[in-house]
């Protein structure tokens, strides 16, 4: 059991490392998460690269989904409402929200129109699609890996966008 822990913080801490790298901008911390076998993990958050933050399309056994400028799926929340996030916290440190420090561009097909931001309790600002605040999954190394869909994880559903903005569900 301890040798699962140390492994699982080991894990962690290499992950965080990778999105501070993946960020190359400032980072905020989210401290205190407990993780598997009982551990407290401690990652690191990209707050976005200077200026804006791209989302575009790509393909995936699920379809054509809405991903950052990693290629890295995006997720929807389900609690998630009127355009704020819901998720803080513990919430955030599995599902880091995809954070940008200028306007948010649309890539590869998607609908400048359906690109925003919300502003965020801490004060940043996430982007959203068609009224979506978005999230990546820490447990999505690569991309195009759709781990986190349909997950009922902090209360509510996890659904990987389509290019119209509307959920898509793996349905299993």
């Amino acid at each position: 059991m301890k040798r699962k822990a140390t492994l699982f913080i080991a894990a962690a801490a290499a992950l965080a490392v990778t999105l501070i790298a993946a960020g190359c901008g400032s980072t905020s911390s989210n401290s205190g998460a407990v993780g598997p076998y009982g551990s407290t993990i401690t990652t690191s958050v990209p707050n976005g690269a200077a200026g804006a933050t791209n989302v575009s399309l790509a393909n995936s056994g699920l379809g054509r989904i809405v991903v950052d400028s990693t290629g890295r799926t995006l997720y929807l929340f389900e609690k998630d409402t009127n355009n704020r996030s819901a998720c803080y916290g513990p919430c955030a440190t599995y599902w880091p929200p995809l954070l940008t420090s200028g306007k948010p561009l649309a890539q590869s097909g998607l609908n400048q129109q359906l690109v925003g931001t919300t502003s965020r309790s801490d004060g940043t600002r996430q982007v959203t699609y068609a009224g979506h605040p978005l999230y990546r999954y820490l447990l999505d190394h690569e991309p195009g890996q759709t781990t986190g869909e349909g997950l009922q994880d902090f209360g509510a559903g996890w659904d990987v966008l389509s290019q119209a903005g509307t959920k898509i569900e793996s349905g299993g």
